[in-house]
């Protein structure tokens, strides 16, 4: 109970050397892949959800756009993995550190504002001032929507990292109440674990959701810059 509440938050070390990267390059190993022709069960299930979800995003995106779907794709697979292996005990979940998310967030939107500058400069200016402003309004609304346009990536990773960070927070809190009550009242243990349980469901689906809005997003920024 004297463990603290936010120890497994911190990026963990192996032999005084930071391990993040290691963590961070082992999900995508853990992606099936297959030599033959015909594919089993897995294989087939994991490219109809890859061809689902990419085709799902694509669908709004112009041909400019659609040059981005294996960027996407491999975002949102690295960040639900990412978050699933979290899920396990002891684990250290890159995704919930703020420094990781704008290194992802950053230069995505970077780049899709960037190829809205050089594609569309006319739309892309358009909208920092609305069609039919007052004059005495134009040089505030500007200032606001410069505003929101660069807060956009740091809306991505602090969404990101909250929902994650609480979640496992809450878990951790929860499991602490059962282990601690485990000695002193059996069914309010029990109900606690009950608690437990659906809280890790919940967390699973968190996960993959939290993954799919993270890429969506970015879809969108890319579908109002192509």
């Amino acid at each position: 109970m004297n463990e603290n509440l936010f120890a497994s938050f911190i990026a963990p070390t192996i032999l005084g050397l930071p391990a993040a990267v290691l963590i961070i390059l082992f999900p995508p190993l853990l992606i099936p892949t297959s030599k033959y022709l015909i594919n089993n069960r897995l294989i087939t299930t994991q490219q109809w959800l890859i061809k689902l979800t990419s085709k799902q995003m694509m669908t709004m995106h112009n041909t400019k756009g659609r040059t981005w779907s294996l960027m996407l794709v491999s975002l949102i697979i690295f960040i639900a993995t990412t978050n699933l292996l979290g899920l396990l005990p002891h684990s250290f979940t890159p995704t919930t550190q703020l420094s990781m998310n704008l290194a992802m967030a950053i230069p995505l939107w970077a780049g899709a504002v960037i190829m809205g500058f050089r594609s569309k400069i006319k739309n892309a200016l358009a909208h920092f001032l609305p069609q039919g402003t007052p004059t005495p309004l134009i040089p505030m609304l500007v200032i606001i929507e410069t505003i929101s346009l660069l807060i956009q990536p740091m809306a991505l990773a602090v969404r990101l990292t909250a929902n994650i960070t609480a979640g496992h927070l809450l878990m951790h809190l929860i499991g602490s109440t059962a282990l601690a009550m485990s000695t002193i009242n059996l069914p309010s243990t029990l109900i606690i674990f009950t608690i437990l349980i659906l809280l890790t469901i919940l967390e699973i689906a968190v996960a993959l959701i939290q993954a799919y809005v993270f890429t969506l997003l970015v879809s969108l920024y890319l579908h109002d810059n192509t």
